[in-house]
């Protein structure tokens, strides 16, 4: 049969990752990229860490990024991107600067990082305040804060979950949860760390509950890299990615025009959080009498799944 007519493969763009040896959601990633580019992914080299602050610096020390991004010149990226928020943030914004300098030096490249990426991406929707939801502990979350007031960003309220692993696993619906809980201090946006947690689906639903852009560690991740070779990111009415959806200098108004229904918020205050786990759980914690154990976290995770979530109003480090 002569197939000669069909020609092609068409050419392909590429945009090389680099992704900690735990990351599961390499399927996320490419929902956000347009036919004519590729992903090209690779991982850091495993260690026997729990999620941390000291997994944190292991995946990103200079010499295991700069060896993940020669490997992955073998494939000609146009640009690479470093898919880590908590790897990012931890040494500040001198660190994430000079983590893509080495990223560039190793690749002649050019290199982005997922808390870089944030930031480009704040600025472009032009909010200076932020609520945040992470899975991670509190120091980690800590960390979070600190990198963005570095940045000239104001967290107006937090929410996060404890964890230490398993984080891929949680479901939308705790991820909305924290969402609701988190969205306090008038903020200009919503942001969900960490590139293991699932979020695609959640950001249309979240942005037409809340009225403002929410913003999520994977999405600006593949959306600066894009932005960087020229392409554009896809994806369903988000903010970030259709200026056409934004209102005022950051959020949308209350009289936007939404698609689909407006799922209420909870009507109830949010309960009292208790003490906080650094260190992972053998399960979900016990609802309380109020609770709906269907509104909490899925008992099915198995180890590694912290008492969260837990909520900070005032916007700086919790006391507990």
């Amino acid at each position: 049969m002569d197939v000669s007519f069909l020609g092609g493969p068409q050419p392909q763009r590429g945009v090389g990752v680099v992704a900690p040896f735990d990351f599961a959601l390499d399927r996320e990633l490419w929902r956000w990229v347009p036919d004519e580019v590729s992903l090209h992914l690779t991982r850091t080299p495993f260690v026997p860490v729990e999620v941390s602050l000291d997994l944190a610096r292991l995946v990103s020390e200079h010499d295991t990024l700069q060896n993940a991004v020669r490997a992955l010149t073998a494939v000609a990226p146009e640009v690479a991107a470093y898919a880590c928020t908590s790897g990012s943030f931890v040494g500040g914004v001198a660190g994430e600067r000079a983590m893509c300098a080495a990223m560039t030096q190793a690749g002649e490249l050019p290199s982005l990082t997922t808390s870089g990426a944030l930031l480009e991406a704040l600025r472009e929707i032009g909010a200076r305040r932020v609520a945040v939801v992470t899975p991670y502990t509190q120091s980690v979350t800590d960390s979070l804060e600190e990198y963005l007031g570095e940045a000239g960003i104001t967290v107006t309220g937090r929410a996060y979950l404890g964890l230490t692993r398993h984080i891929w696993k949680v479901p939308y619906r705790d991820v909305v949860d924290m969402a609701r809980q988190a969205v306090v201090g008038s903020p200009d946006a919503l942001f969900i760390s960490c590139t293991n947690l699932p979020t695609y689906d959640v950001i249309p639903q979240l942005e037409a509950e809340l009225r403002m852009p929410v913003l999520s560690a994977n999405q600006v991740t593949i959306w600066a890299a894009l932005r960087e070779i020229g392409a554009q990111a896809v994806g369903p009415y988000q903010a970030l990615l259709d200026p056409a959806a934004r209102r005022g200098p950051a959020g949308m108004g209350a009289s936007s025009s939404l698609p689909g229904p407006i799922i209420p918020m909870p009507d109830h205050p949010v309960a009292d959080p208790g003490p906080e786990p650094e260190a992972a759980l053998a399960g979900a914690a016990s609802p309380g009498p109020d609770i709906d154990p269907a509104d909490g976290l899925d008992p099915g995770f198995g180890p590694g799944i912290g008492e969260g979530p837990f909520l900070d109003d005032s916007g700086g480090p919790s006391s507990m």
